[in-house]
Parts: C-alpha cells; sequence; structure tokens
C-alpha cells in the first residue's frame, strides 16, 4: 500500500499503504469517499492553469466527456515531491492553501505530509515500462491498460482514476498501477497522484495517500510556481 519501496519491495503497495479509508466508490450510486484535503477535494485553486475546462478540473463532468488513456500520457522521468514538503520547500504552498482554505499552513502541511508520503523518490516511464526507484534500488514492470474508474467523493465532486495491470516484469514490481491527474480524457500529463499495489479494489479505496510526481526537470522553485498556478 501506499508506502514506500522499501515496502514497495515489502509489499509494494504505495497508494493504500497510510490508510484504507473508506473512499471513493466506482460511481456505483454507494456512499461517497470521505474528503481527505487531497487536491481532488479541497482544491484552493483559482485558475485552470492549462487543465482545459476548469469545471472538470475541479470534479464536475459528464460521463460521456471521460474517454481512455494510454501510458504514452504519463512518458518521461518523473520525481516525488515529498522529499520537497519535508525540506521546507513547499510552504509557499501551504501558505497559500491556508489563506484560500479553512485550516492553518501547519494543518495542511501535516495532510500533506501523509498524502505525499512514499520512499519512491523517482519514476521512469518509457513505453510500456515503468520503474520505481528509491534508496532500495529500482523495480521495473510493464504495463497495459486497465481501464478507468470514476470515483465519487464526499463533496460531490468526481474523479477518474486510469489504470495498467503488469504483463510482465520484476516480481516486486507493483501488479497494478492507477493514475490521477485531474483530466479525464487523452492529454499529456504535467503532474500526477499515483496509486500502487497488488490489490486493485483496495487501491480504489485509497484517498488518504496520493504520492505526488512532477516532471524531474523542474527545480523546486518551478513546482512551487506550478503549484500556487492551481
Amino acid at each position: 500500500m501506499n508506502t514506500s519501496l522499501p515496502a514497495l519491495l515489502a509489499a509494494l503497495a504505495l497508494g493504500t499503504a497510510l490508510c484504507n479509508a473508506p473512499a471513493a466508490q466506482a460511481d456505483s450510486g454507494t456512499a461517497p469517499a470521505q474528503d481527505t484535503g487531497h487536491d481532488h477535494h479541497d482544491h484552493a485553486h483559482t485558475s485552470p492553469h492549462d487543465h482545459g475546462d476548469d469545471a472538470i478540473y475541479r470534479g464536475h463532468f459528464e460521463d460521456a466527456q471521460i474517454a481512455d488513456r494510454p501510458l504514452s500520457d504519463w512518458q518521461g522521468d518523473w520525481q516525488s515531491v515529498y522529499p520537497l514538503l519535508q525540506n521546507g520547500a513547499l510552504a509557499p504552498v501551504m501558505a497559500h492553501k491556508a489563506e484560500q482554505g479553512d485550516k492553518s499552513a501547519e494543518a495542511y502541511t501535516a495532510d500533506y505530509r501523509t498524502g505525499y508520503a512514499t520512499d519512491v523518490d523517482r519514476i521512469a516511464i518509457a513505453g510500456s515500462t515503468v520503474t520505481f526507484f528509491s534508496g532500495e534500488g529500482s523495480v521495473s514492470g510493464t504495463y497495459a491498460s486497465d481501464g478507468y474508474e470514476v470515483l465519487t467523493y464526499e463533496k460531490g465532486n468526481r474523479g477518474v482514476r486510469f489504470g495498467f495491470a503488469k504483463t510482465a516484469g520484476d516480481a516486486k514490481a507493483p501488479g497494478y498501477i492507477q493514475f490521477s491527474d485531474h483530466r479525464i480524457a487523452p492529454a499529456a500529463s504535467d503532474h500526477y497522484h499515483l496509486y500502487w499495489g497488488d490489490d486493485r479494489a483496495a487501491l480504489l479505496e485509497e484517498v488518504t495517500n496520493w504520492p505526488t510526481y512532477y516532471p524531474s526537470a523542474l527545480s523546486a522553485e518551478e513546482i512551487v510556481e506550478e503549484m500556487l498556478a492551481h
């Protein structure tokens, strides 16, 4: 569950580690997910920032607007933002959230310390291969589309998880990975939240831990600018 590569090498399930809280439903009409402060749920952004329709970014869309996406939408080399939260580089982002929201900067930092938590500090995606890096080394797998799930959150907005299932690769590479990046149709991603593990259904229940990745080429300052623009 979504903890790390040490945990990935032990139980590789980064997306479901810190709390399998009753979560989003795959639009079955059942009880909605608990709200945990994640960007998908209480985003305090004021600009679509190249995310297309602002309503979609905020989680308000029609089913007819959703379309399956290829793994190529997430191609590239990506860095975890968790180290940036730990070293204080994201303090301006937390301060901005406090200005827009109903918590202190310290409270938001605590929420995101849980949300961003991971030891997988880098992910490389090339073709159908996804490689997870941590201080323990790396593991790789090849993945094929596993469809998507539409999740309904407590506040009434929705999100789409685009999933891929492992078809080959290292035994310790996760069996399933699920991307969430506020988009609902094919488009190159500029950042994403990733959930992974060997239990597909359990991953869909995770709304507390959502390791987040931005392009490795971006500096800490550039990532802060991107986040503030949201």
